[in-house]
């Protein structure tokens, strides 16, 4: 099964990247899905290295190194 996962929102604005890699990370951990993570507009921003995430927010950029291991993350 192939998945293609849009990001459009700002990585700490909202909780929707945060909930769209949490997905794609539990999908593409199974042997037969293939997990593909566009980043678009704001989403763009979740791919900035070494990030300084604010006190008690997730790291977007460690979710999408997870991903990008295992499937494919295009900007």
């Amino acid at each position: 099964m192939n998945y293609l996962f849009i990001i459009n929102n700002a990585p700490y604005g909202d909780e929707r990247p945060y909930n769209a890699l949490r997905l794609a990370f539990s999908l593409a951990k199974r042997a037969e899905v293939h997990v593909r993570v566009f980043l678009m507009g704001d989403g763009v921003l979740c791919a900035v290295a070494r990030q300084v995430t604010p006190n008690g927010y997730y790291n977007i950029e460690r979710m999408l190194k997870s991903i990008a291991r295992r499937g494919a993350v295009a900007t």
